[in-house]
């Protein structure tokens, strides 16, 4: 078979403010010293907190843990809690600066757990040279920690620490330099041999290093496939042949060859793979030109690679070259591994990570870079596109997906080799991890939940805008509904093709060609002739306006809901839709509303972009119509009717006017949980209603009906920008039927989480 065509293609390094010392001084000295606090979880507010957190009711999990000792994972923070230790012999690129200066990199590196996979740690740097001693002192903290990350230290006392240590206790213990670059290596190695389309049996391997990480990488690379015999190490004296002498030990006599081969030029000729983990610079383009037809060059040495990529690319065009850097393609960067390996080890609360645990982990990293890049991830670093592919051979570091493959492979591979103390739904754990890691994304998967109960279908009037497409993709493969793209078929499947995105079972319609257009033509002159509509500027409007025809689709029964206004203003969308889909029975004013998301919260606010003024008749339909939309998502609304008096505290129009609308949604819809009129702290804190033992309201309202669009529109804003909560919306209510009105330019996420909202709407409705 012949090798697919590796594009050659000129990539620019991503420009970045230098970082000078400075800067990087203050950062760790200003304010709070350091990278890290330890906070407290229960509260500790009145005397009984105290009581329990301490004496005496400290005294009861203590009685139960000495009873049974594993009951310390329910009664303590330890499952959750990761050592990083280290006596800072091989630090960063440092090298042995002692386990003080050591301790700026372990809190970074405990700033990482907990960020990427929610695991908290304490940094230990211990001040021990003599491997048995510091293995000594590390297997006596197992009372404390789930697991062991060790960290920063020298060959090759690392590998006799950790495996003793491993043999010692009961916990995964886990040097990252070695293991975590192995994985992520070994990913990138096996999706690099896809595309050029090598056997991993029969390529030959140069390996410039023969440290830690270098002899576990080719370890790793063994287990995956490589052949041993393939595989030529060279460190700072030379090659690694039998028979050497200079600084030899075990590990890396394992991999020893039989060759005259000394240096790196002569190792490095013929080879399919480069992969460095030494120092900078040893690598000259002469040496790339040795190599194989379409290479594999890993130089992974950091800040500077073995060879830069730039001149690496340049010198190899076919060749798929990875470093450690942030600013070029394929960044080989252990936090792809090892948060995500003890996230899924203690979950299962594994005894140790075996090698089946981190294979699953290369496979699991290697499969999610084949998958669709989410919008969010290629917003992150500045891309528009982002697809499997010579400069996209692992994912990348901020790709909040690397949680949900690679813990839950981490643990069904534990579970399924005995390792794991304890058995896990392993599709449910990856809901759980969802929840942790995004609790709001959480919520709005409850929506989809909903919209996937019933298959509808969804018109999207810019069938050919380049997120529009990719939105209907993810629409379309979540399962939420049946997409159909408004547009000229060519453009969308060429711009499909462009975008690497299958379009099979998604629906295109061009409305000067669809069978319908008659019929909606007809209809849409019926509901407009007596308002200045002509037969003739009916078809005009209905063949040559998108947002029209797919809203005729709705109206007529072709399809259960419209998303549309990305390219247009809110009032241009927002108007047809009154004029075709109109107000739903026992309405007469059109409102907005957004959902906003922080943590595990949600909070509706209404009305945020319709009624500049509304009386007490309209502030009351926004109430239900707001109900109404919340219960269609599966939430049971709590609403407050938000003024700046409350209860008649203060006299005014506006807090008179609330209070009128609160008894006419009583009287209206007494089904409802109501109250107000309130101020905003009022509504959210129940514990400042205790004086109003009298509200009607339960716990913290979750539906806002303000009293202006001016409040509404500026509360909203003000905690999606201040408060970092994350708007979704505006959700249209009180229409006929579902119909969407999208913010300008909204991005593919939100495209999708407005689609599942618009589904939810028509199933609910259906269902009543």
């Amino acid at each position: 078979m012949a090798p697919r065509d590796t594009p050659r293609i000129a990539v620019k390094s991503q420009s970045r403010p230098p970082i000078r010392k400075q800067d990087a001084l203050d950062y760790h000295s200003q304010g709070r010293r350091g990278k890290i606090e330890v906070i407290a979880t229960k509260p500790s507010v009145t005397q009984r907190d105290l009581a329990l957190a301490y004496s005496p009711g400290v005294a009861e999990p203590c009685r139960e843990i000495a009873r049974e000792r594993d009951l310390v994972d329910r009664y303590t923070a330890r499952q959750n809690l990761v050592g990083v230790i280290s006596n800072g012999t091989a630090v960063l690129g440092l090298g042995n600066i002692g386990p003080y200066a050591a301790k700026p990199v372990m809190e970074g590196k405990g700033m990482l757990f907990k960020k990427f996979a929610d695991i908290d740690v304490f940094d230990l740097e211990v001040d021990e040279l003599d491997p048995d001693k510091f293995i000594d002192v590390v297997s006596r903290l197992e009372p404390t920690f789930g697991g062991i990350n060790l960290e920063d230290i020298r060959a090759p006392d690392c590998f006799y620490i950790e495996e003793t240590l491993r043999e010692r206790m009961t916990i995964p213990v886990f040097h990252d330099d070695q293991h975590g670059t192995a994985i992520i290596t070994g990913a990138a190695l096996l999706n690099a041999l896809e595309l050029v389309e090598k056997k991993i049996d029969e390529v030959r391997v140069c390996c410039c290093g023969a440290g830690a990480a270098a002899v576990r990488c080719m370890e790793l690379w063994v287990a995956l496939g490589v052949k041993r015999e393939n595989i030529t190490m060279v460190d700072k004296f030379g090659v690694v042949y039998r028979g050497r002498v200079e600084e030899m030990d075990r590990y890396k006599g394992a991999f020893a060859q039989d060759t005259t081969e000394r240096t790196i030029a002569e190792a490095i000729v013929g080879r399919d793979v480069f992969v460095g983990l030494s120092v900078g610079g040893v690598v000259t383009p002469d040496m790339l030109r040795a190599m194989t037809r379409a290479p594999i060059v890993f130089a992974l040495a950091n800040p500077d690679p073995e060879i830069d990529y730039e001149t690496a690319r340049a010198t190899r065009p076919d060749a798929i070259v990875a470093t450690g850097r942030s600013d070029f393609p394929n960044q080989v960067n252990n936090v792809l591994g090892y948060p995500y390996v003890f996230r899924g080890a203690l979950d299962v609360r594994a005894r140790t990570v075996n090698e089946s645990m981190k294979l699953a982990a290369v496979r699991a990293i290697a499969e999610l870079a084949k998958v669709e890049v989410p919008d969010r991830v290629m917003a992150a670093y500045g891309l528009e596109q982002l697809k499997f592919g010579p400069e996209y051979i692992i994912p990348k570091p901020f790709d909040d997906r690397v949680l949900l493959w690679v813990a839950p492979a981490i643990a069904k591979a534990a579970m399924e080799t005995g390792v794991a103390r304890d058995t896990i739904d392993v599709d449910a754990y990856r809901e759980q991890l969802a929840r942790r890691v995004s609790p709001t994304r959480h919520t709005l998967r409850k929506i989809w939940a909903v919209a996937r109960s019933q298959r509808k279908t969804v018109v999207f009037p810019e069938g050919e805008s380049d997120a529009i497409l990719r939105a209907a993709v993810i629409v379309r493969d979540e399962g939420i509904a049946r997409p159909v793209l408004v547009g000229r078929p060519s453009v969308i499947l060429d711009r499909a093709k462009e975008l690497d995105l299958d379009l099979d079972g998604i629906e295109t319609v061009h409305p000067p060609e669809s069978p319908k257009l008659a019929s909606y033509v007809d209809a849409y002159w019926s509901m407009r002739r007596r308002k200045g509509e002509t037969r003739y500027s009916a078809e005009k409007k209905v063949s040559r306006e998108r947002k029209v025809f797919g809203m005729m689709m709705v109206q007529q029964g072709d399809a259960d809901g419209c998303v549309s206004g990305l390219t247009a203003a809110y009032a241009e969308v927002v108007r047809p839709a009154l004029q075709i889909i109109g107000m739903a029975p026992g309405f007469k004013r059109a409102a907005g509303m957004y959902m906003l998301l922080k943590g595990a919260n949600v909070l509706f606010c209404a009305d945020t972009t319709v009624n500049v003024d509304p009386d007490a008749e309209t502030l009351a339909e926004i109430a239900i119509q707001s109900a109404d939309a919340v219960r269609d998502l599966g939430i049971e609304p709590r609403i407050a009717m938000l003024s700046y008096s409350n209860f008649g505290s203060a006299d005014g129009t506006e807090p008179r006017k609330v209070a009128r609308a609160v008894e006419l949604v009583k009287v209206r819809r007494p089904d409802l949980m109501i109250d107000g009129e309130m101020q905003a702290d009022l509504a959210l804190n129940p514990l400042l209603r205790a004086e109003w033992n009298f509200s009607t309201l339960v716990d913290a309202a979750n539906v806002l009906i303000f009293p202006s669009l001016g409040a509404g529109n500026i509360a909203y804003k003000l905690l999606a920008s201040f408060g970092g909560a994350e708007a979704v919306g505006p959700i249209l209510l009180g229409m006929n039927k579902p119909v969407t009105v999208l913010q300008r330019n909204s991005d593919v996420d939100t495209i999708v989480s407005m689609a599942a909202i618009t589904v939810a709407q028509s199933v609910r409705r259906r269902a009543v």
